[in-house]
């Protein structure tokens, strides 16, 4: 039987990582996460990672070569044989054309590709509201908030919020996702592989809806 391969699409804050890890554990496939990657490939300083290394200290974009080139790598490895849940690849149609063209040499193609919609306000809800503790513990102000606020209420600790979750930056970051992702949603609308999933449910009703879109796809 082919592998099977599955690429979920979400902005920031719309759960698409979490989501993606349980889908995998569900499905049995392996969660290929490309910050994970990335992160895997500097660490081992591999050829890829120092590849990418020298762009990133130049403050450029890692080319779409050296980041496809890391998921060929990762995809071939033995644990990958059943197939895999992509999360943060591909980008662009580009980067779509080029996962087509891999999977290809492996037999299969993408079977599915959830999108997990949320309204972009709230998005900005979601992620502006996240408070941390020193030691990693998150809250959120609305969903999840300390019993003191600001205050940690394991040890006491300062809350803070990272910069990258102030508002202004959120929107920021949810525009450029918008701008960057809209040709990639058409690109796998245009193949009949998209498939919406409101992103406002529960995180249990989300999955529901991912697995059935699975099954049926």
């Amino acid at each position: 039987m082919a592998p099977t391969y599955i690429v979920m699409l979400g902005p920031p804050g719309a759960g698409k990582g979490t989501q993606a890890k349980k889908l995998a554990q569900k499905l049995d496939l392996v969660h290929v996460s490309t910050g994970d990657l990335f992160r895997e490939n500097l660490k081992n300083e591999t050829e890829l990672g120092q590849l990418a290394q020298q762009y990133m200290n130049e403050g450029e974009l890692v080319p779409d070569d050296v980041t496809i080139r890391m998921v060929e790598e990762r995809l071939s490895r033995p644990d990958c044989e059943e197939g895999a849940v992509l999360d943060g690849f591909p980008r662009t149609p580009a980067q779509a054309k080029a996962l087509d063209d891999l999977l290809k040499k492996f037999g299969s193609s993408v079977k599915v590709v959830p999108y997990i919609k949320v309204a972009d306000e709230a998005l900005v809800e979601r992620l502006s509201g996240r408070w941390m503790s020193p030691s990693g513990r998150v809250y959120h102000e609305k969903y999840n908030p300390p019993t003191v606020k600001w205050i940690d209420d394991i040890d006491g600790s300062q809350l803070y919020q990272r910069e990258d979750d102030k508002p202004a930056t959120v929107r920021h970051r949810i525009e450029v996702y918008n701008e960057q992702t809209a040709p990639l949603i058409e690109y796998y609308r245009d193949k009949d592989l998209l498939v919406e999933i409101d992103g406002t449910q529960s995180i249990e009703e989300v999955t529901e809806d991912i697995m059935k879109a699975v099954e049926e796809a």
